[in-house]
């Protein structure tokens, strides 16, 4: 087949690089700012941060509250007291266990140093012997020589001895008794108190804040700004509280675990592993560390040990694998790296505490840009949503030369919508970015050599599909996490399969009976065969045959060769047009001259084309019909099929065929669908 390669595109100049501007260096002079007084200031902003989840989590309690008409005060100061005195049980269960532990301390040293007497008997006892004899001939060998002299010497020349000193403190005063006994109390205690005070204002004033983070971020659009901001505190208030719920019974069930095997002070560490669950992947099994080397204290075996390992090995997989997929029923919207990338960097900034608090920070963040246009930032770097697009994703692979993975991406899609959609909704507007490159002078002709080889692959490789609607998957609903909808494929439209078919050859006209009644014939652009292509296999699956044949096929030197026998319609394919087509024009003019009789359809796949839109320009180019989809170009050969079909049976035998054309209602459809 010959090759429809214009000359290469000259190669792109690549710009000096620039210095950085003044706003990006104010972007970065600020976000040190921020990351230095996060650091700084953790003292005050832990509380705030613990505030603003904890308000999160009682939000559904103060909006159930109010259902019975409590009033806003009352539903707040009852929702801030349950919570209180949630918080003081634990903490004085905490208390209360940990007193006991430093009570039987002394006891569990014992068992702990018998088993450590029996590993270094059993496995390097004859090694620390070795070692010990080596470092005591070590020993010997550099100790000083005795001093040569007289052995004794008398009293006069003896040094004296120095008299020895004693230093003793102050006896404390009352107050620093009170403050040294105290203090450890009074820190948390005040944190308390500050994190209840504010829970209490942002409770009272959720609309206020709200219409001033609007106010201050999405003022131009009220409307949806209002509602994604309502929507995502919702959705961060059930996340939340349901997080809360299932790492609560996470603890009981642990605490209930231990308690049954006979761990020691089982309440704390069913504690433990709750508040420790709120680290993603490894905190239930950090807190699980401390369980297993008590029990191993407490049983001079090794059987507890291994019940409370057995335990968390088994209670973690269930409740992360089966629970969670079951309550939630989608994803929180937060990637796996940046889950770890945010561990690490809020315990960096606030130690323990910013542990805990890493996923439930890092998913506001990820709301937050998902919501508001001017830290979407967050989203791309946090979430779990596709940084490309489907459009993207296709060219990216194409340009790559990778067919595979292409076609692995095109399996994906085809799952939820048919190969139409697929050609018309990813594929066309993936070429037409190549085609927009191509033009800007930054592909080569080798690019598009590869390009054009890739989408040849894939229409083969995707042959096997089709042309109909998926079966509906049981989990194919959008994804309403926490973080907002979060489909896999972002705002990719899907328009419905071709429904119809082509009838069978005997009961066509004589016209269509041929087993290639359609001939498709590429644009001057290097990738116009390929979309030809697409559309020659969709017309084979709805029972029309076709074939395809390069430009400079139907050029003026080589159009008397071209072989137009059994073709009822012509279909031009362009991806790229632009200004006046004269060279179309002259196109169709010639295929006009070859077959008279033949209707002519074109694909001008950017629907936003001067032809589309002006009928001078449609009447000076001449062609039957215009179409911006394959979808459309398919369902134009199916009607042209029934229209000669119902015009062969209303007409006489012997009559002559009409000469004119139903031309105008086509044009005007697709004029007004455009």
């Amino acid at each position: 087949m010959a090759d429809a390669f214009s000359p290469p595109p000259p190669q792109a100049v690549v710009p000096p690089a620039e210095t950085p501007t003044v706003p990006a260096i104010m972007t970065l002079f600020v976000g040190v700012v921020v990351i230095a007084a996060l650091y700084f200031g953790r003292d005050v902003f832990i509380p705030i941060v613990v505030a603003v989840l904890l308000s999160f989590v009682l939000a559904p309690f103060v909006d159930f509250l109010r259902r019975f008409r409590l009033g806003r005060v009352f539903s707040v100061i009852i929702a801030v007291l349950v919570a209180l005195g949630i918080i003081l049980g634990l903490a004085s269960l905490i208390g209360t266990q940990v007193a006991q532990l430093a009570t039987d301390l002394p006891r569990y040293q014992e068992t702990i140093a018998d088993k450590v007497q029996t590993i270094r008997k059993a496995t390097i006892g004859r090694a620390s012997a070795l070692v010990a004899n080596v470092g005591r001939q070590i020993e010997q060998a550099t100790q000083d020589p005795q001093p040569a002299g007289p052995k004794s010497r008398t009293r006069a020349n003896e040094p004296e001895k120095p008299l020895p000193v004693q230093v003793r403190d102050p006896d404390p005063t009352p107050f620093q008794l009170i403050r040294n006994y105290l203090g450890p109390v009074l820190a948390p205690f005040e944190t308390t108190v500050i994190v209840l005070v504010v829970v209490v204002f942002i409770l009272m004033q959720r609309e206020d804040l709200r219409d001033r983070m609007i106010r201050l971020f999405g003022s131009s659009d009220l409307h949806r700004t209002t509602v994604a901001m309502d929507e995502a505190a919702k959705r961060l208030s059930r996340y939340f509280l349901t997080q809360l719920c299932l790492n609560a019974a996470f603890g009981v069930l642990i605490g209930a675990g231990l308690w049954l095997i006979g761990v020691p002070i089982p309440v704390l560490w069913g504690i433990t592993a709750a508040l420790m669950r709120f680290v993603p992947y490894i905190g239930a099994f950090i807190a699980g560390v401390l369980p297993v080397l008590l029990a191993a204290a407490v049983d001079p075996g090794w059987s507890m040990a291994l019940m409370v390992l057995s335990l968390f090995l088994v209670s973690e997989p269930i409740m992360g694998n089966v629970v969670e997929p079951l309550v939630y029923g989608h994803s929180t919207g937060l990637s796996p790296f940046a889950v770890v990338v945010s561990a690490i960097f809020w315990t960096w900034l606030w130690g323990p505490v910013g542990l805990i608090l890493s996923t439930p920070l890092t998913l506001c963040l990820v709301v937050l840009g998902r919501h508001v246009e001017h830290f979407e930032f967050f989203d791309v770097l946090l979430g779990d949503r596709p940084a490309l697009t489907p459009i993207e994703n296709f060219y990216q692979r194409v340009l790559a030369g990778d067919a595979d993975e292409a076609q692995e991406h095109a399996e994906e899609l085809l799952k939820e919508r048919s190969l139409s959609s697929y050609y018309d909704e990813v594929a066309l507007k993936g070429l037409q970015l190549a085609v927009n490159d191509a033009t800007r002078g930054v592909l080569t002709g080798q690019q598009l050599y590869g390009i054009r080889s890739a989408v040849t692959e894939l229409v083969e490789d995707l042959d096997a599909y089709e042309d109909k609607e998926p079966a509906p998957a049981k989990a194919a609903q959008p994804d309403e996490g926490p973080a907002g909808p979060s489909q896999s494929e972002r705002s990719l439209p899907k328009e419905p399969a071709i429904a119809e078919t082509a009838p069978p050859p005997e009961e066509r006209s004589p016209a269509w009976r041929s087993d290639t009644p359609v001939l498709c014939v590429a644009g001057r652009g290097p990738l116009d065969e390929a979309v030809c292509g697409m559309l020659s296999q969709l017309l084979h699956k709805h029972g029309l045959g076709a074939r395809v044949v390069p430009h400079l096929a139907a050029s003026r030197s080589n159009l008397p060769a071209l072989d137009m026998s059994g073709v009822a319609m012509v279909c031009i394919s362009y991806l790229e047009i632009t200004g006046t087509p004269a060279h179309l024009r002259y196109l169709i003019r010639r295929l006009r001259q070859k077959a008279p009789d033949v209707r002519i359809l074109v694909g001008l796949w950017p629907a936003g084309e001067a032809v589309l839109a002006e009928e001078r320009l449609r009447k000076a180019v001449g062609a039957d019909v215009y179409v911006t989809s394959l979808r459309d170009a398919v369902a134009a050969c199916l009607a042209a099929v029934r229209q000669a079909g119902k015009t062969a049976e209303t007409s006489p035998e012997t009559a002559e065929p009409a000469p004119d054309r139903p031309r105008a209602p086509a044009r005007e459809a697709f004029a007004a669908s455009a």
